[in-house]
């Protein structure tokens, strides 16, 4: 993630200058006031860009939540939200605990389906939620979430979940589609890499799109960001079936992290 304020609106703009026109970011990243920046001097019209923020997980009732999502607008400086997701269905320090949240889940989401009655946000989301977290909210929702974003990457897909997913309709955003760099030192990915003259990077992108997800890339390099955007080759079908052979759960100095396995204090 890209913390520092200044950096997130360089980022974004040279983003949006490239060619991109979905931006990512999160209360919990610390950047809204910059991406917003970024995305208010970009030269490009405000409703060309898409733009998503997150609900902390931590917040798991309804006054907070509106009180969030009335400082994200804030924050961002934007007239309104293009989508706002729950970045978490658990409290990061609860994550690898059986408590699902489910009341606490669905009084932040009724404050989201309230901001969209409202004008505040357009579409509303989640991340990092399995199936019986999703089932909670289309039960007991007024609005389908309309993505979920999740860790996914070549070695590690939750293909149940993908699976889920499609068959109610919500799209599948993937975060760290590199496993944070650790599965770019992948030499046998790098062999089916260079069958078709593209980088591992590319290859994770392409792989990604081939299973209908939509890959969240995040650097930088403005380099980096029209290499990820290069991507117009297909996986053949005997590649893709052995990619999906192939596990992958190493991530480095991140594997602390809850999303990919650690715990917090």
């Amino acid at each position: 993630m890209i913390t520092d304020n200044d950096d997130a609106a360089l980022a974004v703009k040279t983003a949006i200058q490239v060619g991109y026109r979905h931006i990512d970011t999160a209360e919990a990243y610390e950047n809204e006031v910059g991406v917003g920046h970024g995305v208010r001097d970009s030269g490009v019209r405000r409703e060309d860009i898409f733009v998503t923020t997150k609900l902390v997980g931590e917040i798991k009732d309804y006054d907070d939540a509106v009180a969030a999502i009335d400082q994200s607008l804030a924050d961002l400086g934007l007239n309104y939200i293009d989508m706002m997701i729950i970045h978490s269905p658990k409290p990061w320090v609860d994550f690898q605990k059986e408590d699902r949240f489910f009341a606490g889940n669905l009084a932040a989401w009724r404050a989201l389906e309230e901001a969209v009655d409202a004008g505040k946000i357009r579409t509303i989301g989640v991340s990092n939620f399995d199936e019986v977290d999703l089932q909670n909210i289309l039960d007991n929702g007024r609005i389908k979430p309309a993505v979920d974003q999740v860790l996914a990457h070549i070695g590690n897909v939750p293909f149940g979940l993908f699976d889920y997913a499609k068959q109610h309709d919500i799209q599948i955003e993937a975060y760290s589609p590199f496993g944070h760099g650790e599965m770019l030192k992948n030499p046998n990915l790098q062999q089916i890499a260079d069958k078709y003259g593209v980088s591992v990077p590319q290859l994770g992108i392409r792989y990604l799109l081939q299973l209908d997800a939509l890959p969240l890339p995040k650097t930088l390099s403005e380099d980096h960001m029209r290499h990820n955007a290069t991507v117009d080759f297909t996986i053949s079908d005997d590649d893709m079936a052995l990619l999906k052979q192939v596990t992958f759960n190493d991530y480095g100095e991140f594997s602390g992290f809850p999303v990919f396995g650690g715990t917090l204090d």
